[in-house]
């Protein structure tokens, strides 16, 4: 009876195999084209974002400080927060423009 069931098991479907490959690669498709590649195209965005910062923009903090950029160093930006009260922060804690923000509203 083992040996029976053992049989039918190794003589299945050749193409079995084929078709497992086939939806594996789909599922791969659709996970680059659904989550991955979207957030590798708001990442370079972020990026390009970050590096084109100037004094005078409106940004919004990782932290969600809303401020006006006063001046940009080489990796820091000073922000103007309220009159006269500056902070200091790194160039990656930069979230979006603030006018972006309003916009997704």
């Amino acid at each position: 009876m083992i040996q029976f069931i053992l049989a039918q098991a190794t003589t299945g479907d050749e193409n079995a195999w084929m078709s497992q490959l086939l939806l594996f690669g789909g599922i791969i498709l659709v996970f680059y084209f659904f989550m991955i590649r979207p957030q590798q195209k708001k990442q370079k965005d972020q990026k390009k974002f970050i590096a084109e910062i100037k004094k005078g923009d409106s940004v919004v903090t990782i932290g969600g400080l809303h401020g006006k950029v006063y001046q940009v160093e080489e990796d820091k930006i000073i922000l103007e927060v309220d009159k006269g009260t500056k902070l200091i922060f790194e160039k990656s804690a930069v979230s979006l423009e603030q006018s972006k923000k309003l916009q997704e509203k």
